[in-house]
């Protein structure tokens, strides 16, 4: 009788459990989060980071050893890093890529952020401007994103200074991704996994906002690091890492005749400054007025960002509107003369650093030749094989 009365007991506190299960499994599917176990936020950093007891994922990079100061402006190798962004946690980096590559960011939710920032392309799209939403052409390239992290300003014209910002202008430009910031949010918050992530993302704030989106977004973008190339193998000591050809390259690119080392200045190969070149527009396209229209200053008129040369052979074609298709014809742009592509009636103030170093065609190989070896995508992150908002992947 003992025995039956502990197996009915027994039976019993098992059913009790089992009711229990059931009942957190009905929470659980109800409130989200069984729904995203497979959408499970990355706990480790990405390449390149290191995580900290703080849950902050900090860049690790030997040109953090080199001093800041130490030859710039004439192409010195070992130069160190200006300054960057890092210690996003591993979380928020994650659910920034998923948003980065989901459909579900756009307006009619037919474009994502890749897709006019590629990975296999540079992060860039290969077109001379930009597609959006129902086929809209945008008014100037895409460009890079590699090694956002350090840029101090952001779009060609520099008119954001944050990512954040910088997020903000393609997410709501008709001729981009064209949602709204209601509409953004209810499509998030509406999803089926989304507010289970941004829960990881951010315990301390869960609710999804807009500004844990656009922090979502820069986190992910500071994550996109490229100090890993050829080049920088050479800059560290190994100088087996280039050809003879390729470092004639680097000393015609240092030159002070040809002197591309002193606005792509290493190791970002970037000034990160704006500057006026004449770069000629395509045929039947007016003058962009570029940073002037920015900081209301007639020097800065046809001014655009200098961008960085890093992973260059992939975001063809070249300049602010995709002027030229090959690394060749842009380098040899340079040679033709200060000035000779601006159009009749224009005065601009070309910058100093432009002017004519009548290079020979072997010279203009050179240069192209050592910028190939600027290219590393060893940190490129993995495309989700799919998206949280069930959508097709758009690339």
């Amino acid at each position: 009788m003992q025995t039956g009365t502990r197996n009915v007991a027994k039976n019993a506190s098992l059913a009790a459990c089992l009711l229990v299960l059931v009942a957190m499994n009905a929470f659980y599917i109800t409130s989200g989060y069984a729904a995203s176990e497979r959408f499970k936020l990355a706990d480790q950093c990405p390449q390149g980071f290191q995580l900290t007891e703080q849950n902050q994922c900090l860049l690790r990079s030997l040109y953090q050893f080199y001093e800041s100061t130490q030859n710039r402006g004439v192409g010195g190798t070992q130069t160190g890093l200006p300054p960057y962004r890092d210690g996003f946690s591993p979380q928020q980096i994650d659910l920034g890529r998923h948003l980065f590559f989901d459909p579900i960011m756009s307006g009619d939710q037919t474009i994502a952020c890749a897709s006019c920032h590629q990975p296999d392309k540079g992060f860039s799209d290969g077109r001379a401007v930009s597609v959006g939403v129902q086929g809209r052409k945008g008014t100037r390239s895409a460009p890079s994103l590699w090694n956002s992290a350090f840029l101090p300003y952001f779009f060609w014209d520099a008119r954001a200074k944050t990512l954040e910002l910088q997020a903000m202008g393609p997410l709501y430009s008709p001729l981009e991704m064209a949602t709204t910031p209601p509409k953004l949010l209810e499509s998030l918050q509406l999803n089926q996994h989304y507010p289970a992530m941004f829960a990881q993302a951010f315990p301390e704030q869960p609710d999804i906002s807009l500004d844990t989106i656009y922090t979502s977004l820069a986190a992910f973008q500071t994550s996109l690091v490229s100090l890993n190339s050829r080049y920088d193998q050479y800059a560290h000591g190994n100088h087996s890492a280039l050809t003879d050809h390729e470092i004639d390259g680097l000393n015609v690119f240092r030159s002070f005749v040809a002197r591309c080392a002193e606005c792509h200045t290493p190791p970002l190969f970037t000034n990160n400054q704006i500057a006026v070149i004449g770069t000629p527009e395509p045929v039947g396209k007016s003058l962009d007025p570029g940073a002037e229209a920015v900081f209301k200053s007639k020097k800065l008129r046809a001014g655009f960002k200098v961008p960085t040369l890093r992973n260059i052979t992939k975001t063809a074609p070249y300049m602010h509107s995709g002027v030229f298709t090959t690394l060749t014809e842009a380098a040899e742009f340079y040679s033709k003369g200060r000035g000779h592509a601006i159009p009749e009636g224009e005065e601009l103030q070309i910058h100093w650093h432009i002017w004519e170093p009548e290079l020979k065609a072997e010279e203009v190989a050179m240069l192209v030749a050592f910028m190939a070896t600027l290219d590393d995508e060893s940190f490129k992150p993995n495309v989700p094989v799919e998206n949280p908002s069930g959508l097709p992947p758009v690339l």
